[in-house]
């Protein structure tokens, strides 16, 4: 099960950060996805990062948020972040985070990934 949380009214500039809680196996094992879904358009990718074995982390940002977002862990919490700076109104969506064990290499695709939380509505607006 994943849990998101740490949505809200953000203005314009500002900064949040998503969490990605996991219960029941560590997230260390899983690939996690970032995505996002405004009103009337489709989910689309925000960023991913998958882990290898040998612990090299592959991530990946599509362009509109490159630079401004940024991804961690937290093993001890099974907690992933989503730290998002200079926030735009276009950045308001409902934000998901997706997990799945089998992938290997970062991928945007919401269909590769199995396990998805309820979402956190984050709004950017003055």
């Amino acid at each position: 099960q994943l849990v998101e949380s740490g949505g809200g009214l953000v203005q314009p500039g500002g900064s949040l950060r998503l969490s990605c809680t996991g219960s029941g196996e560590t997230l260390d094992d899983y690939a996690i996805g970032w995505f996002r879904q405004a009103p009337g358009k489709e989910r689309e990718g925000v960023s991913c990062d998958a882990r290898r074995s040998g612990g090299s982390i592959i991530e990946g940002f599509t362009d509109i948020v490159k630079g401004r977002f940024s991804v961690s862990r937290d093993s001890a919490k099974n907690t992933v972040y989503l730290e998002m700076n200079k926030l735009m109104p276009e950045d308001s969506a409902i934000y998901y985070c997706a997990a799945d064990r089998q992938i290997l290499q970062c991928t945007h695709s919401p269909t590769d990934y199995t396990y998805w939380g309820r979402g956190a509505q984050v709004t950017v607006s003055s």
